[in-house]
C-alpha cells in the first residue's frame, strides 16, 4: 500500500515538474512587448509556426518611404512560409526606438535578427549585446558598420546601383559624341547611410571622365557628396535644396539638362522643385526602388528612370541565408571582397538591380506581378 502511495506521488510530482518546463520555455519564447519609445505600426509575429520554428526578428528603418513597407512585408511573408515566426518593427527614421526594438528581439527570444539600419554607425553596443546572447546578424540592404556582430549581409549590388544611373545619363545626353557643355547637378541621401557611398561613388565614376573633359557642367559647383546629401532621404529636404539651386543658378533660362538623384524619394523632391521654379526643357532625373509616385512620374515624363530593386528576390534570399543559419551552416553569399564594415569584409550576397523606364516598366513591373495597372493610376 505504501509503494502505491508512494508511486501515485512521485507520478503527480513529474507531471507538475513537466508542466512547470513548458511554462517556462513558453514564456522564454515570447517576443519582447512595444518598446517605450515611439514606433510606427507593428506586425504582430506569428502565433505559431509549427513545431520547432524559430523566432526571426525584422528590424527595418521607417514606413515613411514605401520600398520598406514593401521589403518588411515580403520578408515577413516569406519567412512567416517557411515555417518561422517573425517579429517585424518599424523604427519612425529614430535611432534610439530602433535600438530598444532590437533589445527587445535580443530579449524576446530572437535567434536570428534582420537589420536595415537607420544609421550604420550607431547600433555597436546593441549588437554587442546580441552577440553575447549568440544571435546572428544579417545586415539588410544598408551595412552595419563597426561592428563585428554582423554575420551576414543582403543586399543588391550598389555600386552597380549608382553605375547604372551614370550610364543612363551618358547615353541619353550621348556623350561620347555629343559636345556639349550639358549642365548637371546631384542629388544623394542620408550621410549616415553607407550605400550612399556605393551609390553616388559609381555614379561619379562613370561621370567623371565627362566631368574632367568639360562635356558635364555643375553651375551651383555643389559636388561632393557631403554637399549634395539629403537627410534621412527626405522629399521635402531635397526639394527645398534643389528649389535654391534652380532660384539661384536657373533662374535666367540657363537650361538644366541632367539630375542624378540617387532614390526615388530624392527624385520626387526634385520633381517638385522643377514643376514650382522650372521653366526650361525638362531634364534628365533619375531614381531608384521604382516607389509608385516615380513610376507614375515615369509615365508622365517627370521623370526619365528608376532602378528596380526587386524585393521579393532579396526577401528570398535572406529567407535562404536564415534556413541556412537555423541549420548551423555558413549561408548562402557570392561576395567575399567588397563590404568591409571597419572590422573585416561581411559576407555577402548581392541581388543584381536593373533599370525601368518609359520603354520597360510594363514588362518589369505590371506584368512580373510586383505592381498592378490600377496602382499606377
Amino acid at each position: 500500500m505504501k509503494r502505491k502511495l508512494l508511486g501515485a506521488l512521485l507520478s503527480v510530482a513529474m507531471v507538475a515538474s513537466l508542466m512547470v518546463g513548458c511554462g517556462a520555455k513558453e514564456e522564454t519564447a515570447a517576443p519582447a512587448e512595444t518598446t517605450e519609445a515611439p514606433a510606427e505600426k507593428t506586425e504582430a509575429p506569428a502565433e505559431t509556426a509549427g513545431e520547432g520554428s524559430k523566432l526571426v526578428g525584422v528590424s527595418m528603418p521607417t514606413q515613411d518611404l514605401q520600398r520598406w513597407n514593401q521589403d518588411g512585408s515580403n520578408m515577413k511573408a516569406e519567412l512567416e512560409a517557411a515555417g518561422y515566426e517573425v517579429d517585424l518593427q518599424y523604427a519612425s527614421n529614430d535611432i534610439a526606438t530602433q535600438v530598444s526594438q532590437i533589445e527587445n528581439m535580443i530579449s524576446g527570444g530572437c535567434e536570428i535578427i534582420v537589420i536595415a539600419s537607420i544609421d550604420g554607425d550607431a547600433l555597436g553596443t546593441v549588437l554587442a549585446q546580441a552577440k553575447e546572447a549568440g544571435i546572428q546578424i544579417i545586415a539588410y540592404d544598408r551595412l552595419i558598420m563597426n561592428s563585428d556582430a554582423v554575420s551576414y549581409y543582403a543586399t543588391f549590388d550598389n555600386y552597380l546601383v549608382g553605375t547604372t544611373q551614370g550610364q543612363y545619363i551618358v547615353d541619353t545626353l550621348d556623350l561620347d559624341n555629343a559636345a556639349g557643355p550639358f549642365n548637371i547637378e546631384f542629388v544623394t541621401g542620408d550621410p549616415g547611410d553607407n550605400n550612399v557611398n556605393f551609390f553616388f561613388g559609381g555614379a561619379i565614376d562613370v561621370l567623371q571622365p565627362y566631368i574632367d573633359a568639360g562635356k558635364l557642367v555643375t553651375p551651383s559647383g555643389q559636388t561632393a557628396k557631403d554637399d549634395v546629401a539629403t537627410v534621412n532621404w527626405a522629399t521635402d529636404a531635397a526639394q527645398a535644396r534643389f528649389e535654391n539651386i534652380l532660384s539661384s543658378y536657373y533662374a535666367d533660362g540657363t537650361q538644366l539638362h541632367a539630375v542624378l538623384a540617387s532614390n526615388d524619394s530624392t527624385a520626387l523632391g526634385v520633381a517638385n522643385a522643377l514643376a514650382s521654379t522650372y521653366s526650361g526643357e525638362y531634364p534628365i532625373l533619375t531614381g531608384q526602388d521604382c516607389d509608385i509616385a516615380s513610376v507614375k512620374n515615369i509615365v508622365n515624363g517627370k521623370q526619365s528612370m528608376s532602378i528596380f530593386k526587386d524585393t521579393r528576390t532579396l526577401a528570398s534570399k535572406v529567407v535562404e541565408m536564415v534556413d541556412a543559419l537555423m541549420q548551423g551552416k555558413e549561408a548562402p553569399v557570392n561576395d567575399t571582397e567588397t563590404y568591409d564594415n571597419g572590422t573585416g569584409v561581411i559576407p555577402s550576397y548581392l541581388c543584381e538591380p536593373v533599370f525601368a523606364d518609359i520603354n520597360n516598366y510594363k514588362e518589369l513591373l505590371i506584368e512580373s506581378g510586383y505592381y498592378t495597372e490600377a496602382d499606377l493610376q
